[in-house]
């Protein structure tokens, strides 16, 4: 798919920081949520990669993407020390995989998290919209200050897209770096749709950056297009954008969430970074 794409910009793959890999029983979920266009995903949502894990990962081998996380995420108590532990196992078993692990606003919070950072989880996704959670819930105040002293990136999903949740927003972000300035945050989807305010607060924070999962493509220009006014400062900040897909849950081929990054026209070297270069340097890939 890529081939020429990666030829043309001499890239040996792309670097995915925003992938989905589940326990099957847990996937099979997330798909018949989509497929019920719940209230969460605002619209028909059809699953472009319904099929089964090796299909999957080999897809995305297909697709020259050489580096990728699980982004298992918990929704309730109980869930995130076994999603880890899924996690765990999927970057043991695949070679391509960025260790991830997840939490949920829960007492044993701080020790499954510190146990799954000592078994080398080297991303953490938290998803406020689908837990339903604020960032800066007193329960993961130990959780932040773990992360802020590792230094691991944590994908966060605290957007107002596709809709808005009790504690979505740039607000709630804020509020989390006043009392931990020194994380490193990915913002999942550019922030959507509140571009404007999350590229604000990767500029005033060194260790923010953005991922551009689902961003830019044709089914997210329809209802929240990114504002052109605002281009310069996606390459002010190129150091710090980040290539995400969602696959498999997107609603289009991969190609195109390549050639939506490309399209924008900021040049080769901007591209170069964020298909790939900031990520290896985030996650010390070679």
């Amino acid at each position: 798919m890529t081939s020429d794409r990666l030829t043309s910009l001499g890239l040996p793959g792309i670097i995915d920081v925003h992938t989905h890999f589940m326990p099957q029983r847990v996937l099979d979920k997330v798909w018949a949520y989509f497929d019920s266009a719940g209230p969460l995903t605002g619209r028909p949502w059809p699953i472009t990669y319904r099929t089964d894990e090796e299909e999957r990962l080999a897809t995305l081998r297909s697709l020259g993407v050489t580096a990728f996380p699980s982004l298992n995420y918990a929704h309730r108590p109980g869930m995130a020390a076994w999603l880890n532990d899924w996690s765990t196992d999927f970057a043991a078993r695949v070679p391509e995989a960025i260790h991830s692990a997840t939490f949920y606003p829960e007492p044993e919070a701080p020790e499954y998290l510190r146990l799954a950072l000592d078994a080398g989880a080297r991303i953490i996704k938290v998803h406020v919209q689908v837990g339903d959670f604020a960032l800066t819930d007193p329960r993961l105040t130990e959780v932040w200050s773990q992360l802020e002293t590792s230094g691991t990136p944590v994908v966060t999903h605290a957007g107002n897209g596709p809709v808005p949740g009790a504690h979505t927003g740039p607000r709630g972000v804020r509020e989390l770096l006043e009392r931990h300035p020194g994380l490193t945050l990915v913002i999942a989807h550019m922030g959507m749709p509140d571009y404007g305010d999350f590229l604000d607060i990767c500029a005033e924070h060194p260790d923010v950056h953005l991922d551009t999962t689902m961003a830019f493509t044709d089914f997210t220009q329809a209802t929240s297009p990114f504002p052109r006014e605002r281009m310069d400062d996606l390459v002010a900040l190129g150091d710090r954008v980040l290539f995400g897909s969602d696959f498999p849950n997107i609603p289009y081929p991969y190609e195109h969430a390549v050639d939506a990054v490309r399209r924008l026209g900021l040049g080769e070297d901007w591209e170069r970074k964020v298909l790939h270069d900031n990520a290896a340097r985030l996650f010390g890939i070679r």
